[in-house]
Order: C-alpha cells, then structure tokens, then sequence
C-alpha cells in the first residue's frame, strides 16, 4: 500500500474512534431519558425537581434535597480544596528547596490514587468525632458528625491532589526569564506570583479547578459514608446531607421492589448528569471569555 493511502485511511480511522468517543455522551444521555421516561409520564419535570417528599413507597419522588445536598457538599469542598490546592501549588513551585518539593510532591501522587472508599473509613474515624467533638461545639451546635461540613471535608482532600499537581505543572511553565524580569524591577516574590505567575497562568488554572469541580461532583462512596444521607435540604454545615450520587448508589439495588423506582433512580443519573454538563458549559464560556481577554 502507498504511503499516500496508507495515510488516508489512517486518518479515516482515527475520525471515525473521535466521532465514535465523541457520541459517547449523547448515548448516555438517551439511555438516561429512554430510562427515566416512565417517571416523566406521571409527574411533571417542576414536581420532581423543586419536590421535596422522597417516598418511593407513596409515589413521591421529589428530587430537591438531594439536589441541594449536592450542591451544598460540592461548593463546601471546592471552597476548601481551592485555596489550600493553590497556595500549596505556589510553595512547591516558587519556594519550597529542591528536596522539600522532591519529599512532597511523590506523596501527593500517591493521595491521588488511594481508593474512595479509604478516604470514606478515614473520614468515620478521624473527621465525624473531630467535628462532632470539636468544631461543633465551638460553634454551639450539636451534630452527629455526619453532615455536610464532614462530606465536604473529606471531598476537599480528595480534590486537592488534581488541583496542586495542575497549578504546580502550570507554575513551573512560566519562563524563568519573565520572573527575573519582575524581580529586577523591584518586584517581591509574593508581587511576582501574583501579577506574573497568576496573569499567565489563569486560564489554566480555571480549567485546573474546573476538573476539581466535575470530580467532586462525580464522586460517590466516600461522600455517602460520611455526610448522613438524610432526604432534607440542608440549611446549615452541620446538617446532613443526601447527594444524589449517594441516593444512587445506596438504592440501585433496591429499585425492582417498588414501582417507578427503576425511572426514579434512573432519572436521579439524569439530573445529575444535566448539572454536570451545564456546569461544564458555563466554565467553557467563561474559561474562553478569559482567553480572550488575555
């Protein structure tokens, strides 16, 4: 075969695995509606989003305060994992010695990859008394421990290994030549780090946190062991919480006992895959909005 040909078809197929790759969302979505479309037929899209009564036995599948408890223990976490994964990036980039970046870095690597449910166990044992025993207290409340703040604690710590290893990569690209630059003309290090390294490195650094974001909102076993699984809208950190990914995972099993529970959970994956996609969306526009502004 010529070199010519051969390069055609190669480039035919390689199109055909992108396009292929590529429906794979559109696919899910489809199985997810085709699914959910049971549920859909005796209640109203406005009922089971902003419905608040989760009785699969009376037919009540009101799906807001698992949407809420989603919401509420994603934002917590990313409120956490955000700066401490930032600043924690800037010190091994900019100032940490040599040996201190080549001690720690292998060891957040490593916390990237210890299985979910791990981080689950070490949340039961170490963070609910923590914040049962101590931080509640301070604040004058009383809680089990198994609440959003808990959920959002251990969900941080499972997002900040994406978060450093991302913004340290971003840090280190910026030319050395440009930070000279700044320091020689009367810059200090933190001035430097703020107007040269965060300029150049932003839109990055969003898109950094973006992935943060869809892996926390994806996540599953840790944050059902830890957060209560409660069907009520939390109004407070110290609340319980019931994520929709909890919901789905602690009653797949269950679905075929009760009618409409198969579309129920079904459309749960549904809701839960809208909000990922619209969150996805709205970051594209303004990681874009950005880029042009550079």
């Amino acid at each position: 075969m010529e070199r010519g040909s051969l390069d055609r078809w190669s480039i035919r197929f390689m199109s055909i695995i992108a396009f292929l790759t590529s429906l794979i969302a559109i696919i899910i979505a489809i199985v997810l509606m085709w699914k959910s479309f049971p549920l859909l037929q005796i209640s109203t899209i406005q009922e089971i989003v902003l419905g608040s009564i989760w009785q699969p036995l009376a037919g009540g599948f009101g799906f807001f305060p698992f949407i809420m408890g989603t919401i509420w223990v994603t934002l917590l976490a990313m409120g956490i994992a955000i700066p401490l994964g930032l600043f924690s990036a800037i010190f091994l980039a900019e100032y940490s010695p040599g040996h201190i970046r080549e001690s720690i870095k292998p060891l957040i690597d490593l916390l990237a990859g210890i299985p979910s449910v791990l981080f689950g166990l070490w949340g039961i044992l170490v963070i609910v008394p923590w914040v049962r025993d101590t931080i509640a207290p301070m604040w004058g409340v009383s809680t089990t421990g198994y609440c959003v703040l808990t959920g959002g604690i251990v969900l941080s710590i499972m997002v900040l290994p994406l978060i450093i290893s991302l913004s340290d990569e971003l840090f280190r690209t910026v030319p050395l030549d440009i930070k000279k630059a700044s320091l020689a003309l009367g810059a200090t290090k933190w001035q430097t780090v703020k107007y040269v390294l965060f300029r150049k490195t932003y839109p990055g650094l969003l898109a950094a946190i973006i992935l943060g974001f869809s892996r926390a909102f994806g996540e599953t076993m840790a944050v059902l062991m830890v957060v209560g699984n409660v069907a009520k809208v939390p109004t407070s950190v110290f609340d319980p919480a019931y994520p929709l990914t909890a919901l789905i995972a602690n009653n797949y099993g269950e679905m075929l006992s009760i009618p409409l529970f198969d579309s129920a959970i079904m459309m749960a994956a549904l809701i839960l895959f809208i909000i990922v996609v619209i969150f996805n969306i709205l970051s594209k526009l303004l990681l874009i909005r950005i880029q042009k502004a550079v």
